[in-house]
């Protein structure tokens, strides 16, 4: 299968928890605990999510529990060389819906040192940790620069293994799945 019609599946499966909500929430409610009691987040300081569409998982949940405990959150930008930059936000911070769709932050400055933990965002995921996003290729290019650790929080639904990462394709480091 090519990645295009593994997205559209997905795609398809996140539309359906998103009108299946109540399973939707009880599913982010076991992943959230199973990251929260990881020593991923335990040992991280500086995280970086990114602002949720709809029918993907609630960050805003991280973040709100980020803040109770004190850690650096941080939300991207996309620029218009396909780049991501990282940015700390806090509850006061104000966002604006960018091209995409995406809420990002606006009059705050950029995070220039190392994040501990990225929580990679996707569609698709296989069991090697491998992700179809949605097509951008923002996080694989920042993803090759970064020394830090990843992690995905990902519905089972979003498990496909029926098709091939390709050369450029970089595997997130451990995945939470329910």
């Amino acid at each position: 299968m090519d990645k295009a019609s593994a997205r559209k599946l997905g795609l398809a499966s996140l539309d359906w928890l998103l009108e299946n909500q109540t399973i939707k929430e009880e599913k982010e409610q076991v992943l959230l605990d199973q990251l929260f009691s990881d020593s991923y987040w335990k040992e991280a300081s500086s995280i970086a999510v990114i602002k949720p569409l709809p029918f993907e998982f609630n960050m805003n949940k991280v973040i709100e529990q980020g803040w109770r405990e004190g850690k650096k959150m941080l939300v991207p930008c996309s620029r218009k060389e396909r780049k991501l930059s990282f940015y700390a936000v806090y509850p006061e911070t104000t966002f604006v819906s960018s091209t995409y769709g995406i809420d990002e932050p606006v009059g705050v400055t950029e995070f220039f040192d190392p994040i501990d933990l990225i929580i990679v965002p996707g569609v698709v995921f296989n069991q090697e940790g491998y992700r179809i996003g949605h097509g951008g290729g923002y996080y694989d290019r920042y993803l090759a620069q970064h020394e830090g650790k990843t992690c995905s929080l990902v519905f089972s639904e979003q498990m496909q293994e029926k098709w091939r990462p390709e050369v450029f394709d970089l595997p997130v480091q451990k995945l939470f799945i329910k």
